[in-house]
Formats: C-alpha cells, sequence, structure tokens
C-alpha cells in the first residue's frame, strides 16, 4: 500500500530555519524530520512512498537521491563510474518523488499524484508531524467502517476540529478551532482513491471542501489516538520533538 506524504509547503511559520531548507528536512537530532515519519510507517511494514514535493523540491529530491551514501560507508571505483556501499544500513524503501508544484495546496497535490496510486486504498500524512500511531490500527479501523476516508483524531487545542460521534464518525469538520471539542485533525489517513474526485484543482486545500463534502455524506471517519503527536511549526516544537527522541532513544 502506498503511503503518501505532503511535503510541499513553505514552512512559514518555521521561517527561521525553512528559508533555506524544506520544512520536512528541518533536523531532529540530526535527522530530518521526514525520516521519523517514514520510519513509523516501515517499523509497520508499510515501505512504499509518494512524497508530494513543492517548496524546495530539489532539496528533498537530492536527500533521497544521496540516502545510499549518507547512510553508509561506501567505496567509490572513480575509473568504472561504481559506488559500492559497504555496511549497508538502506531501509527497505522504495521512494516515488513528485513535484506538485509551487503553490498548489493540499487537495491539489493529492490529485497530482493520483496517477501514481495503484490500489483503491492509500494512506496520506503530512510532513511535519510525527506520531506512535499503529498504522496497522489504523487501516483495520478504516476497514471496519468501509467508508472512503479516515483521519486520526489527536488532542490538541488547535486546527481541523472534530466533533466525533462514539463510533469514531465524525459529525462536523472545522478547519480551525470555534467550539471546546479536545479532538483535531492529527493526519495519519486512509484515503479511498475515490477522494480525488472531491477535489476540484489545485487550488484547493484538501481540509476544506473535500473533508467537509466527505462529512456531510457519512463518508469520514476519525481512529482516536491517545499516544503520541506533535506537528513542528516553532523552534519550541522543535526542541520538545528533539528531547522526546533524545528520550526514546531514537
Amino acid at each position: 500500500m502506498k503511503v503518501v506524504i505532503l511535503a510541499g509547503g513553505y514552512g512559514t511559520r518555521l521561517s527561521e530555519l525553512t528559508s533555506s531548507t524544506p520544512k520536512p528536512l528541518v533536523e531532529i537530532n540530526g535527522k530530518p524530520l521526514i525520516w521519523y515519519i517514514m520510519n513509523l510507517y516501515s517499523s509497520h511494514g508499510f515501505n512504499d512512498f509518494i512524497i508530494a514535493c513543492g517548496y524546495k523540491e530539489e532539496k528533498i529530491m537530492q536527500y533521497f537521491a544521496d540516502l545510499p551514501s549518507i547512510l553508509n560507508d561506501f567505496t567509490v571505483d572513480v575509473a568504472n563510474n561504481k559506488i559500492d556501499i559497504l555496511n549497508d544500513r538502506r531501509p527497505a524503501w522504495k521512494v516515488t518523488l513528485i513535484d506538485t508544484g509551487l503553490n498548489t495546496m493540499t487537495g491539489g497535490r493529492i490529485k497530482r499524484i493520483a496517477k501514481y496510486l495503484d490500489s483503491d486504498t492509500f494512506m496520506l500524512t503530512y510532513g511535519d508531524g510525527v506520531s506512535d500511531v499503529n498504522p496497522n490500527d489504523l487501516l483495520n479501523f478504516h476497514r471496519a467502517h468501509r467508508k472512503k476516508a479516515t483521519i486520526t483524531a489527536v488532542r490538541m487545542p488547535r486546527w481541523g476540529v472534530l466533533n466525533l460521534q462514539d463510533d469514531g464518525k465524525v459529525a462536523s469538520f472545522q478547519e480551525k478551532r470555534i467550539d471546546h471539542s479536545p479532538f483535531i485533525n492529527g493526519g495519519f489517513m486512509v484515503l479511498s482513491k475515490e477522494i480525488v474526485n472531491y477535489i476540484k484543482d489545485d487550488s484547493e486545500p484538501f481540509e476544506t471542501y473535500p473533508m467537509q463534502r466527505l462529512t456531510d455524506e457519512g463518508e469520514l471517519y476519525a481512529f482516536r489516538h491517545e499516544g503520541f503527536w506533535k506537528a513542528v511549526d516553532n523552534m519550541k516544537d522543535k526542541q520538545e520533538l528533539e528531547e522526546y527522541y533524545k528520550n526514546k532513544g531514537v
């Protein structure tokens, strides 16, 4: 199953770092943020990734092109234009990198990568949020409800507020917090490929009309996650995440 990571935004709230580096490559204890996201999925058996690039896409593409040499010792045979990897520590990732446009919104990025999806169901998350959610549990929840979209509900007082029924069905979705619901959209989604038909064009954020329409049609469910989740939006978030992974020994 494909795991799509939206990694094209400007990251303006972390501009002290993202003026020169795309947000998914901001380092957390020496590894880029996107590495932690991919490592979570990989640890549960999901290794086939599509990365929807945009802002400074060339740096993300170069990172993955260089990854074998970053992670390993190697011998360069200059005369024969050959590189031999030593003590191989490469993860079992297959990574497809797609330039989805500099100013394309999240919905537009999903629509642009749709032709690379080879099954009716795929996973989707953002390139600036990490968690310890179990993707297999999330997938099982999605399959049990047989709806078009499942998002992960986490407790945090900002963004994408969810009002949930007991079985996880989303009763209402608001892009910004205007009430006292404890749950927000934490990303880590499982989606039917059909959701592409809910997206008009590059200008449409997935979190507005498409998600509202899914809610109105009863097609959006939320998997409650009470464990760790964090989005990196400022230096304080970055420092807290570094401390978290340091304590975890990751």
